[in-house]
Order: structure tokens, then C-alpha cells, then sequence
């Protein structure tokens, strides 16, 4: 009896420790921000020209990020769900999830080189004798960067529910003689109103809080984020005051832009992991198929071609020299050793708040709500303030350069804790669905249950949530960039220090090194943690 009382405990008593972990870092950040700033006059920030206009610059940036990537993205979508077999398709599947993982500051270096001054694009247009002369830096480059990004993101989120429209609707359709325009407004269209806003929503949420791009890419004032703006207050000017109240106001737009995007969430009908095997009616005329190939064609090349001048581009650099350089051979391991203690710290929080999840009777679905809003607060919070709320928490207690790492350690597994969770989440609440009610006839709990029936299943997408947060703490520039001192340099801090000296030989080898990197380790990790998945 005992035993059983204590193992039904146990996953709430992960929760409770990673609800302890999450609140400790970031309630205790923005208390020692609001106990160090005395001054805050939110007021006199509100009625700030600059303030106004940067708040008003990030909500445009971010509007207009959002609907290009959506409105790119959903032709592309269209075209692959209609084109459901062709050579390289599942490598195109790979491609688009490669922006995701492709450290921010590493996909800047490629898109400078594709369509900088002196980028691919430019050369191009010269020797066609078509200079156009564009320029990178600016509104442009942050929407470039942006739709780079997100465009991807939009096909991978909203392409398996196209794929999963039931194979009844599409012998209907053709029954019933559907052109693409009649399937577009009867089929199509509604699944879109389901899904797209919550998709836009988060896609706007990244964006309006996008500090990378827009500090590499914004070209100046005229182009700067509430992000750059907390940076420059508490890393150039050290105005705390304004950084806690530029951090407040961020918080509230962004809570209230996550609350919008919970109310527009909706429960899908469809099930996504199934595949319609009957051909879509609209799929078989010839312009309509040139038309989805050419698509194709151009979101692949857009993705392509930054990620390969990445790679050419190092290949052609200085690699002997650079190989040698005490500075990357200790970068590269401080960026290992940073991304590896952070995937632990988010893996063990993610894995604490999806076991509390589980649906079992009696569980408030209030203690569920409370772990998952805290879980997603790391898409809210400025990561630059709730690293000065950390420093100003422990400073008073170690002032060592140590301690500047375990921050950015802290900060790179709550920024990754949201993406990390949602691989791992669903897969533990599916687990325990389907094998609860076995598992309590049988009298399997604690250790046995986890060894013999949760691990084999859960262990591809803990693998999964591992890798993930490996890999964006491996290329993570906001944290470091705020505690980054002499001899603290990583991979990232190293390239953007390169760039901004314009060392391009070495910035070329650099960010080919952090990329395939990156890659290796996420391969890597997910295989040798994941293994081979058992059904």
C-alpha cells in the first residue's frame, strides 16, 4: 500500500521540483529586477518618442515577418500535400526542419553571404549587368532572416494536417467534380481557419521577441527591438531602470500576445499521423503540376542556398589556420560543455512536467495548466532581462566568472524548455493512455514501470527533446552576448566578434564549424539517446 501511494506521487512531486526550478529562475530573476531598479517610472517610458517607436517598429517587424512567412508558407504546403511523391521529398522534409536548429547568428552569416553587398545575389545581378545594388542590413534583412526561419517552420507545423484530410473527402470531392479552386474553398479553407492562427500567433510571438537578427541585421536605431533596446540599456548604458521597465513592457505584450494565442488553440479533428493514400482531384493537371514543382523549387533554394554558402564558404576559408587557434579549440568547448549541461537541465525539467501531466482521475487539469504556463514562459520572457534578474540573484552570493556560465547555462534550458517540451509532452500523455490501466492490473509502478514499459517508448522523443535543446543552446548568442567576458568566448560569441571585425576568412570557417557541429550533435544525440523506436 505504501508502495503504491508513494509511486503514484512521484510524478507529482517531478512537477513540483521543476515548477520549483522554473519559478526559482524566473520569478526570482524579476525580483531582484524590480528590488534593484528603484526608479522604474513606467510612465515616463510609455510617454518615451524612442520607446514608442521601437515598441511600434517591433509590432510592425513582427506583423510583417508573420504574414510573409505564413503567406509563403501555405503555397508551399498546398503544393507538397498535392504532390504527396516525388524524388527527394522526405530530403525536403529534412531541409525545411534545418533552419530550426541552424544556430541564429550562423543562418545571419549565410544569408549576408547570399545577399549582402558582396553576396552571392550581387555578384549574380553584376555579371548579368543588372546591378541592383541591395542592401541587406535593415527592415529587409530582418524579414529575410525571419521568413528564413519561420517560412520552414510554417510547412513542417501545418503539412501533416494537410496530409491527414480523411480519403472520404477526396473520393467526395472527385465525385463531385472539384476544380483546385472549389477544394481550396471547401476543404482547404476551413482547415486553415483552425489551424493558422494559432500558428501565426507563435510564429509572431518569435519574432517579437527575435533579438539575434535584428541585433546583426537592424543597420541602427530606426530598426531596433524592445530586445536590442533592454541590451543596450543594460549591457552599453547599464540604465537598469529603463532595462526593467523595457522588460516589463515586453512581458505584458508578450503575455497578453500567448494568452491570445491559448484562446485561438483549437483541438484538431483530423489525425495527423495518418496519411491519405487516395489522390487528390486537383493533382493531376500539368499546368497545376508545374506550378507546385516551381514552388518547391523556390522554398528550397531559399532554404538551400544560405546553408550551402555556409558550408562553401568554410570549406574555402583559412581551415588550417583557424584549426589551430587556441581561441575556437576553446570555444568550441566551452560551447559543448554550455549546450550539454543546459539539454541535461532542460531534458530533466521537460521530463518532470509531462510525467505530472498525465491524465489520470483526480488530477486537476488546474496543476496541469499551472506546469504548462510556466513551461512555455521562456517564449514570453525577454531572455536578456531574466539573465540580468539571475545575475542580480546570485551576484550577492559567489561573484565568480563561474558563475556567469551556470546562468547562461539556466537561461539557454528555459528558452529551450518550450520546444523541448511539446517533443516530449505528448508522447508521455500517449504512453500513459494506452498503458495506465495495464500497467495497474499487472502491478507494475516506480522503477519497473519506468525500466520496462515507459523507457522503451519515451526514450525517442526524451532523445528527441535532448538533441533539440543541445542544439539551440549550442548556437545561442543572447545569453553570452549579456555575460560574455574576455576568455569566455563560444563558437557564437567568437563568429559574431569575427563578423563585426570583419575577419571574414575566419567568420567563414567558424560558422562552418558551428553548423555542421550542430548538426553532428543533434544526429548524434538523438540517435545514441533515442536508439531505435520500439511500437
Amino acid at each position: 500500500m505504501t508502495t503504491r501511494a508513494h509511486t503514484l506521487n512521484l510524478p507529482l512531486l517531478g512537477g513540483l521540483a521543476s515548477l520549483v526550478v522554473i519559478l526559482l529562475l524566473i520569478g526570482g530573476a524579476f525580483v531582484a529586477l524590480l528590488l534593484a531598479a528603484a526608479d522604474i517610472d513606467i510612465g515616463a517610458v510609455v510617454g518615451d518618442s524612442y520607446i514608442r517607436h521601437v515598441v511600434g517598429f517591433t509590432v510592425w517587424q513582427a506583423a510583417l515577418s508573420t504574414l510573409l512567412s505564413v503567406g509563403l508558407g501555405v503555397p508551399v504546403v498546398r503544393a507538397l500535400a498535392r504532390r504527396p511523391r516525388f524524388f527527394g521529398r522526405e530530403g525536403l522534409r529534412y531541409l525545411f526542419a534545418m533552419p530550426f536548429l541552424t544556430p541564429v547568428i550562423v543562418a545571419i552569416f549565410g544569408l549576408v553571404a547570399i545577399y549582402g553587398v558582396s553576396g552571392w545575389l550581387n555578384r549574380g545581378l553584376d555579371l548579368l549587368g543588372s546591378a541592383q545594388d541591395f542592401h541587406l542590413y535593415g527592415l529587409a534583412g530582418i524579414l529575410i532572416a525571419h521568413v528564413f526561419f519561420n517560412m520552414p517552420m510554417v510547412v513542417t507545423l501545418l503539412l501533416p494536417r494537410f496530409e491527414a484530410v480523411p480519403a472520404d473527402s477526396w473520393r467526395l470531392a472527385a465525385q463531385l467534380g472539384m476544380k483546385s479552386g472549389a477544394i481550396f474553398r471547401v476543404i482547404e479553407l476551413p482547415l486553415l481557419r483552425q489551424t493558422l492562427p494559432t500558428i501565426a500567433m507563435l510564429v509572431f510571438l518569435l519574432c517579437f521577441v527575435s533579438f539575434v537578427v535584428v541585433l546583426a541585421l537592424g543597420g541602427g536605431p530606426q530598426a531596433t527591438t524592445l530586445e536590442v533596446a533592454i541590451y543596450q540599456a543594460l549591457r552599453f548604458d547599464f540604465d537598469l531602470g529603463r532595462g526593467v521597465s523595457l522588460a516589463l513592457l515586453q512581458l505584458a505584450i508578450g503575455a497578453g500576445l500567448f494568452a491570445m494565442t491559448r484562446l485561438l488553440e483549437r483541438q484538431m479533428p483530423l489525425m495527423p499521423k495518418l496519411r491519405s493514400l487516395v489522390a487528390r482531384p486537383d493533382a493531376a493537371g500539368r499546368l497545376g503540376r508545374a506550378l507546385d514543382l516551381i514552388v518547391i523549387a523556390i522554398a528550397a533554394l531559399f532554404v538551400a542556398t544560405p546553408l550551402a554558402a555556409i558550408v562553401i564558404e568554410g570549406i574555402l576559408g583559412s581551415v588550417g589556420h583557424l584549426v589551430s587557434d587556441p581561441r575556437l579549440q576553446l570555444g568550441t568547448l566551452r560551447s559543448l560543455t554550455i549546450a550539454g549541461c543546459a539539454s541535461l537541465l532542460c531534458g530533466c525539467l521537460a521530463l518532470g512536467i509531462s510525467m505530472s501531466g498525465r491524465q489520470r482521475p483526480g488530477r486537476s487539469p488546474r496543476w496541469s495548466g499551472l506546469l504548462q504556463m510556466a513551461s512555455v514562459s521562456g517564449l514570453v520572457v525577454s531572455p536578456l532581462a531574466l539573465g540580468t534578474g539571475l545575475f542580480l540573484l546570485f551576484r550577492p552570493v559567489v561573484d565568480q566568472p563561474w558563475i556567469a556560465y551556470g546562468l547562461v547555462v539556466a537561461m539557454n534550458a528555459i528558452m529551450a524548455l518550450p520546444f523541448g517540451l511539446r517533443t516530449l509532452s505528448q508522447a508521455v500523455a500517449d504512453a500513459a493512455r494506452e498503458d495506465d490501466r495495464l500497467c495497474g492490473a499487472l502491478g507494475l509502478s516506480g522503477w519497473n514501470r519506468w525500466r520496462l514499459i515507459d523507457w522503451p517508448k519515451l526514450r525517442r522523443p526524451l532523445g528527441g527533446c535532448l538533441a533539440l535543446a543541445f542544439s539551440l543552446a549550442l548556437g545561442d548568442l543572447s545569453a553570452i552576448a549579456l555575460f560574455g567576458r574576455d576568455g569566455m568566448e563560444t563558437l557564437p560569441l567568437l563568429l559574431y566578434q569575427q563578423m563585426g571585425a570583419y575577419h571574414m576568412p575566419d567568420a567563414n570557417v567558424t560558422a562552418a564549424l558551428l553548423l555542421i557541429l550542430n548538426f553532428a550533435c543533434y544526429a548524434a544525440i538523438a540517435a545514441g539517446v533515442g536508439g531505435r523506436a520500439r511500437r
